[in-house]
């Protein structure tokens, strides 16, 4: 099997999965606006193993692994691994799903989640639940791997209630992942708090005193790419997977810092919406580009106005028109 968590040069730096926001088009997006070198690994949005395994949901669920041949070009150019995160809790049908997006797709991997902290996803005993339950977890990590020939790794968190690195990290590495993602925080904290860095590092040592070679990377509260190669020196982690940085900064992966101005942050609204048009319009909901708006309509003169009436828009027309009145400069590309 090949692992190419052992190949890339470290700090490994990776943008986490996250619900309606790492689809195709976002993903070309950041992959195209940042350094080569400065972003190793890209993942899918969660996908569900139990609604790839349902005769009539799977089409939809599907939707999450979608890439379109622009984006995989552009990630084959600049030596960007795509990784395929699935969830459930059955490891039956992780392996049957496993095997089929491993047989039909062209993914570099495969991510478990065993760290969503979502309740009615905690309540069902799948993601961040599974921290309770370590024979399942094993079990489904052991499934997953026997299906595919791909590297299969974990991303999880310290703990449901309170930290239990030491004991759930020892249960993970008995399987041998490909690597391990943990985010600091427990599953009640949701994204409230502050990530607890050290529980990062408790990983890293037991991982270390295990003489295994399974690369671990940390998660949480890292806001730049300067902070992410000093967390990776302080706390020892071979990488830093970014998450909610990226509404901060879409250039974040870049070594020096980026400081767009007006023009090309409407530039990229327009790319993003165009992207996102070429490969989900008529299929997905055009208001879910509305999250992403205040990340390029921010830091110059008029950009509340501006929030406010992209806010109102209600198709793709109505956004190229606005920016084009915001910005006669602002290139389009071909629709």
């Amino acid at each position: 099997m090949s692992n190419f968590w052992q190949h890339i040069e470290k700090p490994i730096m990776a943008l986490a999965p996250m619900e309606d926001v790492t689809d195709t088009s976002f993903r070309e997006l950041v992959a195209s606006i940042s350094e080569a070198g400065c972003l190793h690994v890209l993942f899918t949005e969660f996908t569900a193993v139990d609604g790839m395994n349902h005769p009539k949901g799977k089409l939809r669920v599907a939707e999450r692994l979608v890439v379109s041949n622009t984006e995989r070009q552009l990630l084959k150019e600049k030596g960007i691994r795509l990784v395929a995160q699935i969830w459930g809790n059955k490891p039956e049908v992780f392996h049957k799903i496993t095997k089929e997006i491993t047989e039909e797709y062209a993914f570099d991997g495969i991510d478990i989640n065993m760290g969503c902290p979502v309740k009615n996803v905690v309540k069902q005993g799948s993601c961040s639940a599974l921290i309770d339950q370590p024979t399942l977890a094993q079990e489904i990590i052991l499934a997953s791997k026997e299906a595919t020939h791909l590297p299969v790794s974990v991303k999880t968190r310290t703990g449901i209630k309170q930290h239990e690195t030491e004991r759930w990290i020892s249960q993970l590495l008995e399987t041998k992942p490909a690597a391990i993602t943990l985010h600091g925080r427990i599953q009640k904290q949701q994204s409230d708090g502050k990530a607890n860095w050290d529980e990062i590092a408790k990983a890293v040592a037991l991982r270390d005193a295990s003489d295994l070679k399974i690369p671990v990377l940390g998660n949480g509260d890292v806001l730049s790419y300067a902070q992410s190669v000093d967390y990776s020196q302080q706390y020892g982690v071979d990488g830093i997977m970014i998450g909610r940085g990226i509404f901060h900064n879409p250039w974040f992966f870049n070594s020096i810092p980026k400081q767009p101005d007006k023009a090309e942050k409407l530039e990229q609204l327009i790319r993003h919406t165009q992207l996102f048009e070429k490969n989900w319009g008529g299929v997905k909901n055009f208001n879910i580009l509305k999250r992403f708006y205040k990340i390029y309509a921010n830091g110059f003169e008029g950009a509340a106005y501006l929030r406010a009436e992209l806010m109102n828009a209600n198709t793709f027309d109505d956004v190229y028109k606005l920016i084009q009145e915001q910005n006669h400069s602002v290139s389009f590309t071909e629709r």
